[in-house]
């Protein structure tokens, strides 16, 4: 097995793990959709970019109860969550037409989860040969676009979500 490692995600999770509060809870108490990147609100959950993504249109899902695991969740909670990953998965598809998805959580630390006290789901759109090594020699990221478009791009179609 070959092991790659991704050097510009240490701050970010060393950061995430030493946060007085948590930006999941925070950003959902706020009225500020378009500045906190929040695309869609449900009944138990919302749809957030990624502000790094591994990719344009890396998407979360997450409770807006404070939960680390989401076995504590409530099953409503857990269905509505799963249906918001079918719907968001729709329209990732209808507006970059991705040739694949990587979905899924990291729940604990040693699971790889950058933020372990709110569990979270994400939804990376996927490209055959999109990875590249300019990280690795550049210590530079690439992507198409920015979060702002990508947000101008999903929000108009998270709008007409209905569960």
């Amino acid at each position: 097995m070959e092991y790659i490692t991704v050097p510009w995600r240490k701050d970010y999770v060393k950061n995430a793990q030493k946060m007085k509060q948590c930006f999941f809870c925070v950003a959902s108490k706020r009225n500020h959709d378009q500045k906190d990147f929040i695309l869609f609100r449900g009944n138990h959950n919302f749809v957030i970019l990624n502000k790094y993504p591994y990719s344009p249109g890396h998407l979360m899902i997450a409770p807006f109860n404070h939960l680390d695991s989401i076995e504590k969740a409530e099953k409503k909670a857990s269905d509505e969550m799963a249906d918001i990953l079918k719907k968001s998965i729709e329209i990732l598809r209808k507006v970059y037409h991705p040739h694949g998805f990587n979905t899924g959580m990291n729940i604990g630390h040693s699971a790889g989860a950058g933020v372990a006290y709110h569990y979270h789901m994400h939804i990376i759109p996927r490209w055959t040969g999109d990875s590249n090594f300019m990280p690795l020699v550049a210590r530079a990221k690439l992507t198409i676009e920015d979060i702002r478009q990508t947000y101008d791009k999903l929000s108009r179609h998270f709008k007409d979500v209905v569960l």
